[in-house]
């Protein structure tokens, strides 16, 4: 997932695949060092959103891998070295980005065993407890949680985790994840599809819950995620819009066993919405 989180075609058939014509090739821009997003080993579950795509479009996947840091998208799909980002806010400015496939949020992650309760920024617990929060510079209040916190001059209890990490260890943004097991803090505010992943590979329970409310002032917690092209290429995105259409329930089957807790509706074609069941909860 791209560290910038601040800020279809209904009854339409089936595409028709000739077995016998020669296959494109589906090019995407992806991390690879960054689960459960996506790695090398194509172990993510964008990786396996890619190759659904792919099959449905009779296409190989090559990848242009890129570590997502400041200058991706300008290395990547702007340069044309690829032309698909998966996994991009749905007003991701730098790229043409297709409806939804899934919303999530923030959320608040700590032990089971940890006798906490907190659903709210508002708790005043959140003055007393050792609090993780994810950062993409060194400023301690560039990301939505941050922000939230300070305002509520909750400071001198919080540590900064960097969304990008030591690059030289596998999948560096779950260290996070990895303080809350160890007890080196006693809460985290965590991207929701890296707490869900990660949480449920523990061998001790934590609980992960979305945070509250789901927007500050004009900071939201709460993100559509969907596709980007490059700008023009609109073809492609219809392309990708049909799929995202039709293959709804396979893609939502990937994001169930990789643990990607997803809240509130999602929008099934850019004028409507449909309900859809909120999966984040307590793991137990």
């Amino acid at each position: 997932m791209l560290a910038l989180l601040t800020a279809f075609w209904p009854g339409m058939a089936p595409a028709v695949v000739d077995n016998h014509s020669p296959k494109r090739t589906l090019r995407i821009c992806s991390d690879p060092n960054n689960l459960p997003f996506s790695n090398q080993r194509q172990e993510g579950f964008e990786n396996k959103i890619g190759d659904l795509i792919a099959h449905e479009l009779n296409a190989e996947v090559e990848y242009t891998w890129w570590a997502q840091r400041r200058g991706f998208i300008r290395n990547t799909l702007k340069s044309h070295r690829c032309d698909l980002v998966l996994g991009v806010p749905s007003n991701f400015g730098p790229a043409l980005t297709t409806t939804p496939y899934y919303r999530s949020s923030y959320v608040f992650v700590y032990r089971l065993d940890s006798g906490l309760n907190i659903r709210s920024f508002n708790d005043p617990t959140l003055h007393d407890v050792k609090i993780g929060v994810q950062i993409v510079g060194d400023d301690f209040a560039n990301t939505p949680p941050a922000h939230a916190l300070t305002s509520r001059k909750i400071i001198d209890n919080v540590v900064g985790y960097t969304v990008y990490g030591d690059y030289s260890k596998e999948n560096p943004p779950a260290r996070i994840i990895d303080a809350v097991v160890a007890g080196d803090i006693d809460i985290a505010v965590v991207w929701g599809p890296l707490a869900g992943y990660f949480a449920k590979n523990q061998a001790v329970p934590l609980a992960v819950v979305p945070v509250s409310p789901p927007a500050d002032r004009s900071l939201p917690f709460v993100f559509d995620i969907a596709m980007g092209v490059r700008h023009g290429d609109k073809r492609l995105r219809t392309e990708l819009e049909r799929i995202i259409e039709r293959r709804s329930k396979e893609i939502e089957a990937i994001l169930d066993e990789y643990g990607v807790p997803r809240i509130g509706t999602r929008l099934s074609s850019r004028n409507g919405r449909s309900g859809w069941k909120s999966v984040i909860s307590s793991r137990h």
